[in-house]
């Protein structure tokens, strides 16, 4: 797994072993998404939960993205993480957590905002719906913010997302599953 452009375009990203730990996205699944996003991504803020060995964020900085906060649960998968952003020079303009997502979002609640939202929970877990709208109800999203869901099913027909978000494009590459929600009824005004 690589750093596809930017400032760390070629760099190999470490991952911990075993599927079971972390997945990580395929790299069609992650071009397609960058390619998507790519001319808005510069100057961008970036929350990546269930971030593995950050490799979306990883991404958006070295595409320019200004700032990327990274939630994982695992101290191992974080600490990797921190590994990935030092050999890529990313670090300092990073934020690593560990600790749940509910944790995180209940604890980040409308202290900060974010452009891009990176969702990849464990497929077994089956939940991006229900931490997209967890993120929207912890005040995180602007109105113009993007929320980007990963899973092995698509997210559809579905009160929650509906009442919060309007699906903006959903895709499937294999297996994979990407649902872009953007935010309804928010209002940016400090």
């Amino acid at each position: 797994m690589r750093v596809i452009t930017g400032t760390a375009r070629g760099m190999k990203l470490n991952t911990l072993p075993g599927e079971d730990v972390t997945r990580p996205t395929p790299e069609v699944v992650k071009e397609a998404v960058f390619s998507s996003i790519q001319f808005d991504i510069e100057g961008r803020t970036i929350l990546d939960i269930f971030a593995g060995s950050g490799q979306m964020g990883i991404e958006a900085l070295s595409r320019g993205a200004e700032k990327a906060t990274f939630v994982d649960s695992s101290r191992d998968a974080t600490g990797i993480i921190a590994e990935n952003l030092k050999k890529t020079g990313l670090y300092q303009r990073s934020n690593v957590l560990t600790m749940d997502w509910n944790q995180y979002l209940r604890s980040a609640n409308g202290r900060y905002k974010f452009d891009y939202v990176f969702i990849d929970p464990p497929y077994a877990l089956g939940i991006p719906d229900k931490v997209a709208c967890a993120v929207y109800d912890a005040d995180l999203l602007k109105s113009t913010s993007l929320v980007i869901c990963e899973d092995e099913h698509p997210i559809k027909d579905n009160v929650m997302i509906d009442a919060r978000f309007e699906t903006v494009k959903a895709v499937r590459y294999g297996r994979v599953h990407l649902t872009y929600l953007r935010p309804k009824e928010l209002n940016d005004e400090e």
